[in-house]
């Protein structure tokens, strides 16, 4: 199985807010922009320890603007051309539908009753309009059977979860509350995630 080195795109002002974002095209703001280079620049410590070459490695990244964003300063930080890299749909966040732009409580004003169904069955859930976790984590899984040798991937809250349980690191009830940070460097490999900061 190909190693993975997973980054969660930088901070949006939408992140900031706490608002859904799913696959709104949003902007990397100040704090976005510094996370994607401080994990460039781990992960060329990575990669220097490890003795391997940032050009050995492929690089996709999702086609919504702050996941492209964040790996062209991913890319900058390791010494690569920012713009030479793929970029795949399937890697593109899961869809909230109709709550894209609302917080959680705007959404509970909104929606109460569907939002309570939710608490019993997150991984199945399909928002009004939106995805599952389960619709996703097809799509993750049908990404990861293309891979062909190790890779880095910049995506999404929903894909880096959907992608946990893919792999059996995680049930599905535990892969939905998992915490990806924005600026920490996720390695799949041999079996297991790690994490570097």
């Amino acid at each position: 199985m190909p190693v993975v080195y997973y980054v969660r795109h930088g901070e949006t002002d939408w992140n900031a807010e706490h608002r859904l974002q799913g696959q709104h095209d949003s902007a990397l703001n100040a704090t976005g922009r510094a996370q994607a280079l401080q994990c460039g620049e781990i992960l060329r410590d990575l990669l220097a320890r490890d003795g391997r070459k940032p050009d050995e490695l492929d690089y996709t990244a999702s086609p919504l603007l702050r996941a492209r964003a964040s790996m062209e300063l991913v890319r900058t930080a390791l010494g690569l051309d920012p713009a030479g890299y793929g970029v795949d749909a399937r890697l593109a966040e899961g869809s909230f539908g109709r709550w894209e732009g609302l917080t959680f409580a705007e959404v509970k004003a909104r929606d109460a009753v569907v939002l309570a169904s939710r608490k019993h069955n997150r991984w199945n859930f399909v928002p009004p309009g939106g995805e599952s976790y389960a619709q996703v984590m097809a799509r993750v899984a049908d990404w990861h059977a293309s891979l062909a040798r190790d890779s880095v991937v910049v995506a999404h809250l929903g894909i880096a979860r959907a992608l946990l349980a893919h792999l059996g690191f995680a049930l599905p009830e535990e892969a939905v509350r998992a915490p990806i940070e924005q600026n920490v460097i996720y390695v799949f490999a041999d079996g297991s995630m790690a994490r570097y900061a």
